[in-house]
């Protein structure tokens, strides 16, 4: 499935080192073919685009020996009543029991679920996504581009001179979702959803990695319960999307997620592992309303993209420009340093 991160080399967080083999954009391009209108807009800082599992494996290669161990998959988690420790119970029958837990397991998260969190929601949208290689090299600009037409929209975004990442929201449609299982169902929808969209659109959809496709219901969790949500219970914490998923309309998914682990390990470093419980007190406060921010904006967004009431569209539009007049203001912070 495809998996892309975009991150911002304007922050100082994050070096620039590891990420020298992945090209830079600075700009991103709108094309709307009804109009036959172009917009072009800066980007602030840089960006890079990197496959999600080049991330993970420049992470986990930074780790010690025997620091991680694959194929856990949590079924359940209570707190034991005598040290109020976390009991981690697996699907294999197995369990631990914890000094601390912070729950990184996305949207459907266990995790979660013990803390009370409200469940996550559906947007009125699905997203298609996919990743094209070209041998030959591709002459696409290094810039986020997007193109739409008759209410339909792709984004495309290059890697490197022959990977490019591409993406495709289209409205929910009620039937048998087992036919998304399948690939080239997959692909042959796109296409015919796109049939009046340029060829070399049509094309990039057309060599796409067929294990790179892949079909989502977009998730959220709603602006309002992380406003008044416990994302923490004694020794238990979430992070990224178990904690705060959202559309990925404004690219910051996987960022915000970072933010997460840079907050919350500095928090640990600075009040010591014997006082988890306050580094997770002080984690959740600064993480709090910037995430709330971000869920609200990428909201908004989602539903003037996804909902068929011009009413409802309407109202989202005026809230988003009274509240996010600077549509990048989402990108100009710094969550600091380790």
């Amino acid at each position: 499935m495809a998996g892309v991160l975009w991150i911002s080399l304007a922050s100082p967080t994050f070096s620039a080192a590891p990420l020298s083999l992945f090209l830079a954009m600075s700009r991103e391009r709108m094309i709307l073919l009804d109009g036959m209108k172009q917009q072009v807009m800066p980007m602030k800082g840089e960006s890079r685009s990197l496959k999600r599992k080049d991330l993970l494996d420049a992470l986990y290669a930074a780790l010690p020996p025997a620091t991680v161990k694959f194929g856990c998959e949590l079924e359940s988690i209570k707190l034991d009543p005598k040290t109020t420790r976390p009991i981690l119970r697996f699907i294999d029958g197995s369990s631990i029991i914890a000094k601390a837990v912070i729950g990184c397991d996305g949207a459907k998260s266990i995790v979660a679920e013990f803390l009370n969190l409200k469940p996550t929601k559906m947007f009125p949208l699905r997203s298609v996504r996919g990743l094209s290689n070209y041998p030959n090299g591709h002459s696409f600009e290094y810039e986020l581009y997007r193109i739409t037409k008759d209410n339909n929209l792709v984004g495309r975004v290059p890697i490197d001179n022959n990977l490019v990442y591409w993406f495709c929201p289209q409205p929910n449609v009620p039937g048998d979702e087992r036919i998304w299982e399948d690939p080239e169902a997959i692909r042959q929808s796109t296409l015919e959803l796109l049939g009046d969209f340029p060829e070399e659109i049509k094309e990039m959809i057309e060599i796409a990695d067929a294990n790179s496709l892949s079909f989502t219901h977009l998730r959220y969790r709603a602006p309002w319960d992380l406003l008044r949500g416990t994302f923490y219970k004694g020794r238990v914490t979430v992070a990224g999307d178990a904690m705060h998923v959202m559309g990925p309309f404004l690219g910051q998914g996987g960022s915000a997620g970072l933010e997460d682990a840079v907050v919350l390990a500095r928090n640990l470093a600075q009040v010591g592992l014997d006082n988890v419980e306050e580094a997770f007190n002080l984690y959740v406060k600064e993480r709090r309303m910037r995430v709330v921010r971000l869920s609200l904006q990428t909201y908004l967004t989602g539903m003037v993209m996804g909902t068929s009431s011009l009413v409802k569209r309407l109202i989202c539009i005026v809230f988003l420009f009274l509240l996010f007049h600077n549509p990048s203001v989402h990108v100009d912070y710094d969550c600091g340093r380790l």
